[in-house]
């Protein structure tokens, strides 16, 4: 497995804490408009990124809880990052497609259900999740 990734220019590089294990996708619109499709991301916790490039990162609240982050060079998405008060401030999902490999990690779980397009349709069995539920999970409003 890989513990590294950039965005597309190379301008910004990260290193994992921790060996990722798992991703997860996200069907809601404002996924969809920031990464062009359906969001794949993986889960770190506050503390378990290094940066290499950061003042190439540029952030856009798109949320009363959530903020994105994008190379303000090439564009690509980095990550969303939480926002609100609580146990999970801090934090995001890192674009999978931003690691330098995705080898051997499981896609398990689906978020924002009740906003998957109709034609999104992945195999298999995983947790999935409302809407409702993540903002119930996270202390976010709609």
């Amino acid at each position: 497995m890989t513990k590294t990734g950039g965005c597309l220019c190379g301008a910004v590089r990260y290193e994992l804490a921790n060996e990722p294990t798992s991703y997860g996708a996200c069907h809601c619109g404002m996924c969809r408009k920031f990464s062009g499709g359906i969001e794949l991301g993986l889960q770190v916790m506050p503390g378990g990124v290094t940066w290499t490039g950061e003042e190439a990162i540029q952030t856009y609240q798109s949320s009363e809880w959530a903020e994105r982050g994008f190379c303000k060079i090439c564009g690509s998405s980095l990550f969303w990052r939480l926002t609100a008060p609580g146990p999970m401030q801090g934090m995001l999902s890192l674009s999978a497609g931003t690691l330098d490999g995705l080898e051997g990690l499981e896609f398990n779980v689906e978020v924002y259900i009740d906003q998957k397009q109709g034609a999104h349709e992945f195999a298999g069995d995983r947790k999935r999740m409302t809407e409702a539920d993540v903002l119930a999970m996270v202390g976010g409003s709609a």
